[in-house]
């Protein structure tokens, strides 16, 4: 039972990162929980919370950059009754002009089963520096 919740939090995590690189609320919103617990700190962010807040954080980086794509290592994930989390680290290679900017990010994905999905309820990224 812990592997194949494992495996579901790894598709849900995967899930996130595709809506991610699409650049596509509709897409983003699928991924996340709608709830008032939900949280997210991006890079150099302040905390958001409330599902609004966080809503709003990705519509804000969606409409500011052309093209992102990820590549995860180190990977973990762990599942402790309904909640999952992933922990990774992303080589984000984005493009807000013409240049492509590469950068390491630190991530925590924290999920929550809902009925029968595993939904987000938090995202974290710190930058790694060197």
């Amino acid at each position: 039972m812990v592997e194949q919740r494992i495996e579901e939090i790894t598709r849900a995590n995967l899930a996130f990162y595709a809506a991610f690189e699409s650049l596509d609320m509709l897409q983003m919103d699928k991924v996340w929980a709608h709830l008032e617990y939900v949280t997210c700190i991006h890079p150099g962010w302040s905390l958001r919370s409330d599902w609004p807040a966080v809503r709003d954080s990705w519509v804000l980086i969606f409409n500011n950059t052309f093209s992102m794509t990820f590549e995860l290592s180190d990977v973990q994930v762990q599942v402790a009754g309904d909640l999952g989390w992933v922990i990774c680290t992303e080589h984000l290679t984005s493009r807000q002009d013409d240049q492509p900017v590469e950068t390491r990010v630190l991530a925590t994905n924290l999920f929550e089963r809902i009925g029968d999905e595993w939904l987000m309820i938090h995202h974290h990224g710190s930058p790694v520096m060197g």
